[in-house]
């Protein structure tokens, strides 16, 4: 089976944890305002690969995934190709590499988590927005499949990373981060919680392919507001207040 590859990075260290390979899948439902690699969006574009060549590029670093390092296949949206992850992620396992899958989630389908969760290790989940409405305006789609997967994840047992960008005006009012961090207080597996400061750096990138950038002009948060966010959605203490 082949797949559609953006790119690859050879020693990433902010995409799971260790050490890791990164694959970047070619590929992406959502049209993400703050997203910085529409170069992804596009199905079927990129170079083709067959499992068999992605696992054999990553195990030549095997040797820097000790201390917890690994695989991770990024996108684009991996669930794209779901099928194709499943069989590079089976691959990775025979040859005993920790694998992640950096995920929206939102193209969540118990049939195919089913098949594909048998061989993850981790899963960072990237949830967008907790309301819907919001969500919805953020990336033109539902975070219902989202908040699904989330608890799927949770019932079956497998390790998660959430992850969320904190855009000011968008994602960063006390509200909705109370909200967040009620939704994964009732998730069992959660083991780290990263916030994402919004950054503008994808926008040359929307300029070179001739398309509009949707939050010109937009800065980043204030160190304040990233301090206020990590508090309130990794200290129960203050999210009780």
């Amino acid at each position: 089976m082949t797949g559609f590859i953006h790119s690859f990075e050879s020693l990433g260290t902010v995409d799971g944890p260790g050490i890791r390979f990164v694959v970047f899948l070619q590929g992406c439902p959502m049209r993400c305002k703050y997203c910085h690699n529409p170069d992804t969006w596009q199905a079927g574009a990129g170079s083709r690969y067959t499992a068999e060549e992605v696992a054999l590029r990553a195990l030549r670093y095997k040797n820097y995934f000790k201390n917890g390092g690994g695989v991770t296949v990024s996108g684009g949206e991996p669930m794209m190709q779901a099928e194709f992850v499943t069989e590079l992620f089976k691959i990775l396992k025979a040859n005993g590499v920790h694998t992640a899958l950096d995920t929206s989630g939102v193209l969540f389908d118990k049939n195919t988590a089913d098949v594909l969760m048998k061989y993850t290790d981790l899963v960072l989940l990237d949830i967008k927005h907790i309301d819907d409405g919001e969500h919805k305006k953020l990336t033109g789609f539902s975070n219902k499949n989202v908040l699904a997967f989330a608890r799927y994840l949770s019932d079956i047992g497998k390790d998660m990373w959430i992850r969320h960008v904190l855009a000011e005006g968008i994602t960063d009012s006390d509200e909705y981060l109370k909200r967040l961090k009620e939704f994964t207080d009732g998730l069992k597996t959660v083991k780290k919680i990263e916030v994402l400061p919004y950054h503008s750096m994808g926008e040359e990138k929307y300029e070179k392919l001739g398309l509009d950038y949707p939050l010109k002009g937009m800065k980043p948060p204030a160190k304040e507001r990233v301090e206020n966010a990590v508090c309130i959605l990794t200290t129960k203490e203050k999210h009780n207040n």
